[in-house]
């Protein structure tokens, strides 16, 4: 969780834009759980701030179904994800972050490879404890340390979106398991093909990364809904 520390004299557009960019990166991270109801008033006090600029920054959220607004209770909370939605994610993610890598593969040098290793290293060691923070952060870091070089604001954007909605999910999910249960890390061989200057290559490992990521997912969801049907089936 970030704590946002604003001088009075900051306009009001930075104070909004700083809150959801907070909010932003604590849903990606998972820090607030899918489905637990928040308050305006307690977003506002997680952020030291007062209830308009968090306004603002819902507002944006619930555009870009990160959030939702409960009508009975006029609550937010991260909206439930279901197969059908997962699926869409899935293959928008993979075109979207492989077409964002390969862009990326012209332009990286050996500081941004050296940045690479690093996060993967981080990584790894975060997989070896199960450590499921570090290896959420490392993980987004290594991505978006890609995306960034791509000079493609638009699909940046995209990116952004689909891990608002996906990064609470994708945190229970990895939790649950346990991070040494993760399938193979591509990372490596992601940055051994950016080093070769394959773009192709760089394209391929990401959207195989991506795919066995969500695929974690949605066996986690399809797991969690069998028990669901069976008690609606005792139920009736």
């Amino acid at each position: 969780m970030k704590v946002v520390t604003l001088e009075p004299s900051v306009a009001d557009a930075r104070t909004h834009a700083q809150v959801y960019d907070a909010l932003s990166e604590d849903l990606i991270q998972g820090q607030i759980p899918p489905l637990m109801s928040v308050s305006l008033r307690t977003l506002a006090q997680r952020y030291g701030v007062s209830p308009m600029p968090v306004r603002e920054a819902v507002r944006r959220l619930i555009a870009e179904k990160a959030l939702e607004l409960q009508p009975e209770n006029k609550r937010l909370r991260v909206p439930h994800l279901t197969e059908h939605r997962l699926l869409q994610l899935m293959k928008a993610r993979q075109w979207v972050e492989s077409e964002l890598a390969y862009l990326a593969a012209p332009r990286v040098d050996a500081e941004l490879i050296q940045r690479l290793k690093d996060d993967d290293d981080t990584l790894m060691k975060a997989l070896a404890t199960g450590d499921v923070t570090a290896y959420m952060q490392a993980n987004h870091d290594f991505h978006f340390c890609i995306y960034a070089h791509a000079d493609a604001d638009l699909l940046y954007d995209m990116a952004r979106t689909l891990w608002l909605q996906a990064g609470p999910f994708m945190r229970v999910v990895f939790a649950r398991m346990g991070t040494v249960h993760l399938p193979k890390d591509h990372h490596q061989d992601m940055i051994a093909a950016f080093e070769r200057g394959d773009a192709e290559a760089v394209r391929a490992s990401m959207a195989a990364d991506v795919h066995e990521g969500m695929e974690l997912m949605l066996d986690a969801l399809r797991s969690q809904s069998e028990p669901d049907k069976k008690r609606r089936r005792a139920g009736k």
